[in-house]
């Protein structure tokens, strides 16, 4: 049995990983950390990581502002660490992958399987095509989100980029005289509004033909469900840096 804690179990995405994890017969949750402690389903919930009990793996849902706690009980207790909350600073992402030389730590910019296909697909097209396409990703979420593009979208334009050694510049949105679009160029727009869940278009334009590659989630149970497999994945794992990819391999 596979012993998880969460962190930020009351919010929308910690209940969902504890109706997942409740439900697996692998895994079992031994608490939570939120703002408030008490009890949630039968399982106790803790306003500190100082009293939250060991756990083999913690999956933190919580916030960017949480990571110094997070990594601070894996580093106690020897759990494994799954990042899904969003929003890393530069600093932050350069102190994750400080503590993956120590610890075993998870992250990656979207936690569901079929966008993980998709930015292998999206990689495969870029080295297929090559020049000859321009490519522009769109992606669209909610009216809350904060941040943008989002991490699965910079992700995206990762995977492509990777076909050109890294020489593609990224262009956020166009606005005004901006001249003829460069061949160096990979567009990245961002749509906010109402309540979808996340879309993500990776459009390659050519001469008279398009060919377009996308994901859309329609629950934010996916990444919940993304979070449980990866955490069973990384059990007992060494120390390193994994990511949905790793995970798909495994």
């Amino acid at each position: 049995m596979i012993d998880i804690l969460i962190s930020g179990i009351c919010g929308h995405m910690g209940r969902n990983v504890l109706e997942l994890v409740l439900a697996d017969e692998e895994t079992a949750c031994v608490g939570g950390v939120d703002l408030r402690k008490g009890e949630l389903q039968g399982v106790p919930v803790f306003d500190s990581f100082a009293d939250a009990p060991a756990a083999d793996a913690v999956i933190d849902f919580s916030s960017a502002d949480n990571l110094d706690n997070v990594l601070g009980y894996a580093a106690r207790t020897g759990a494994a660490v799954i990042l899904a909350a969003t929003g890393y600073t530069p600093a932050q992402l350069a102190q994750i992958e400080a503590a993956a030389k120590e610890l075993p730590v998870f992250k990656t910019a979207n936690l569901s399987v079929g966008i993980n296909l998709l930015q292998k697909l999206v990689k495969e097209a870029a080295a297929f095509l090559g020049e000859n396409f321009d490519i522009e990703i769109v992606e669209r979420h909610h009216n809350l989100k904060k941040d943008a593009p989002s991490g699965t979208a910079y992700m995206l334009a990762e995977s492509a980029n990777e076909a050109f050694e890294g020489g593609k510049e990224y262009v956020y949105g166009r606005h005004g005289m901006v001249g003829a679009r460069k061949k160096a160029e990979i567009g990245i727009h961002a749509v906010r509004g109402g309540t979808i869940v996340g879309e993500h278009e990776v459009m390659f334009a050519g001469d008279d033909e398009i060919i377009t590659l996308a994901h859309s989630a329609r629950s934010k149970r996916v990444f919940a469900a993304g979070a449980v497999k990866a955490a069973k994945f990384m059990c007992g794992k060494p120390a390193g840096h994994y990511d949905m990819q790793d995970v798909l391999k495994g």
